[in-house]
């Protein structure tokens, strides 16, 4: 019956989706490139390599989970009349995977996380791609995105090639001041208070990248939820390692960060919620926060501070 459902589902997208390539081509036609974009990091940093030479759309906004996102028919919409369609991949927008595979012969669609090398990648065993697909919080990674972004632009657009050149060496050399401004910040921790317990296990690049321990009530996907043996599980070993603060996730319910204080507390033990972390989407539009680069120094500046 599972795998029965399964198929109607996958049908029902295809449906959808060949309904509109046989539609007509009404997008925006003012001589520029139209450029679709799934989470609101990848928004922020296509914004920064095309500019006002391309029409910029992203389907997701500020709080949005794009492990669990839908695509609404306006979404599908906005895809069929893009000419470049860019998004994460490694599986991070799951639910929308079945549609990008189906354009794929259709317009350029990037996954940019394919595009990384391997062997930098995290592995899991318990995600469907086996890998993490939270690269982002690898700043090395994220210039590597724009290095891409920026080929495929200058690709389809070769007269403005020179322009998102340009772009990209400004947004390299804005990511190259966020490393160090970064580095410095945490440079305050101290090596054993670098353990930091989350809602869901968004962060495992930025530890490896900083020397902390992550530790996510859930797993690499918001899909699946904690169960009591993990909050108690957890709750240990945040008491056995002293921890001083554990942290909610933006794009994730807080209901399970404050089930774990709460087992916590009931064993004696004290640990605070030192803040909200900016996980699998950025701030507001138009806030600090709603870029790469002032999300990423929020983030650890809320770390930093809640951990000393």
């Amino acid at each position: 019956m599972f795998k029965q459902i399964k198929m109607i589902k996958k049908i029902i997208v295809m449906l959808v989706v060949t309904a509109f390539l046989g539609c007509k081509n009404n997008k925006v036609d003012n001589g520029k490139l139209n450029v679709v974009v799934t989470t609101t990091m990848l928004t922020d940093l296509v914004k920064n390599i095309g500019g006002d030479l391309i029409n910029l759309q992203g389907l997701m906004g500020a709080g949005v989970d794009p492990h669990l996102y839908k695509a609404s028919e306006g979404d599908v919409s906005k895809l069929f009349n893009a000419d470049v369609v860019f998004y994460n991949g490694l599986h991070l927008e799951g639910k929308l995977v079945s549609i990008f595979e189906k354009m794929e012969a259709q317009k350029t669609t990037v996954a940019l996380g394919e595009f990384l090398a391997k062997d930098g990648l995290i592995g899991s065993d318990y995600f469907a791609s086996n890998y993490d697909p939270h690269v982002w919080f690898n700043i090395q990674y994220f210039k590597e995105f724009s290095n891409k972004v920026t080929a495929v632009l200058s690709n389809k657009d070769p007269k403005n090639a020179e322009r998102y050149a340009a772009n990209n060496l400004a947004f390299q050399q804005e990511l190259d001041l966020l490393q160090t401004r970064v580095v410095e910040a945490i440079a305050s921790l101290t090596p054993e208070k670098r353990i930091l317990v989350t809602a869901h296990d968004a962060f495992n690049y930025f530890g490896k990248a900083y020397g902390f321990k992550v530790v996510g009530l859930q797993g690499l996907s918001t899909a699946t939820e904690a169960g009591v043996q993990d909050v108690q599980q957890l709750s240990e070993y945040i008491i056995q390692n002293n921890v001083k603060a554990i942290f909610i996730e933006s794009s994730v319910p807080r209901k399970t960060i404050e089930a774990l204080q709460a087992a916590v507390l009931s064993k004696g033990h004290q640990v605070s919620i030192g803040g909200s972390l900016y996980s699998d989407a950025l701030g507001d539009t138009g806030s600090v926060e709603g870029t790469y680069t002032g999300m990423f120094l929020y983030n650890v500046k809320t770390i930093v501070n809640a951990l000393q």
